[in-house]
């Protein structure tokens, strides 16, 4: 372990604790003024300062969690990318034996080549899976729709064109119900 020194485990199932001996301790975290004066009850608990708290004098987290950047793919899709990286790797793996095979002038070249080859169709193949179920994917449950995107903008302009004609016919039917009694005066 060079110069850390491994210590007992916590209670809860976490990381052990890790110091090191050349390295001095790590700096307490400062609580800002005006948040030290109010008391405990005053003072909103945030959960990073309650683990502050919580944690012994010396702990230094090894990574901080950070909010993922890009949403994860659906099943199916990160499926058949697995899939197809595993794929491709292997005809990498077979393509370069291949290679090396033909350099040595070994028996092994021609059956590495044909190998290849048809390991270079399955990954083609894999590839296309993986676009294949991701636009089957997005279509099922339903496409990102951007704001300025003409696909939105035509819906809306047919759902204006059947508003208008709808509120048209309502009030066509009004005028005809109007009118069979509009040009008398009395009941005669």
């Amino acid at each position: 372990m060079g110069t850390a020194e491994r210590r007992g485990a916590p209670e809860d199932g976490g990381a052990a604790r890790v110091t090191a001996r050349s390295a001095p301790e790590a700096p307490e975290r400062e609580i800002p003024a005006a948040v030290a004066g109010r008391s405990a009850r005053e003072r909103p608990d945030r959960p990073e300062e309650r683990e502050a708290r919580e944690r012994p004098s010396g702990y230094r987290p090894l990574w901080r969690e950070e909010p993922a950047r890009r949403r994860r793919l659906p099943d199916p899709v990160r499926t058949a990318a697995v899939r197809a990286v595993m794929v491709v790797a292997v005809t990498l793996i077979l393509a370069m034996v291949a290679f090396l095979s033909t350099m040595a002038e070994s028996w092994l070249a021609f059956p590495m080549v044909i190998a290849s080859v048809a390991g270079t169709v399955v990954a083609t193949w894999g590839v296309l899976d993986v676009w294949v179920t991701r636009q089957v994917w997005n279509q099922r449950h339903g496409v990102v729709s951007m704001p300025s995107s003409t696909a939105r903008a035509m819906r809306r302009e047919r759902r204006r064109a059947r508003r208008q004609a709808r509120s048209a016919e309502r009030g066509q039917g009004r005028i005809a119900r109007r009118g069979g009694g509009a040009g008398r005066l009395s009941h005669s």
